[in-house]
């Protein structure tokens, strides 16, 4: 079987580390769709490849609707 980075699952502590940022502020854009990844048992899974087009921008929304939904969480408001 082929090794391609296209198919490495990454755990929230290895996607943490790899983006180098903190699990907090991972769990925020997996939960706003800025990352997509699958909840497996008590943590979440994503593809290795998901998070090289994370890093290069490519996302489904903009980073003004993003920040949007950042903001009005901290603040204590809905998001759903």
């Amino acid at each position: 079987m082929e090794n391609n980075s296209e198919n490495i699952v990454l755990t929230t502590q290895e996607a943490c580390h790899y983006l180098r940022i903190s699990r907090p502020t991972y769990l925020k854009y997996l939960y706003i769709g800025k990352i997509k990844g699958a909840k497996a048992g008590r943590g979440w899974k994503v593809l290795k490849s998901e998070l090289d087009r994370f890093l290069k921008g490519e996302d489904g929304y903009s980073v003004r609707h993003s920040m949007d939904l950042l903001n009005r969480e901290e603040s204590g408001g809905e998001i759903w």
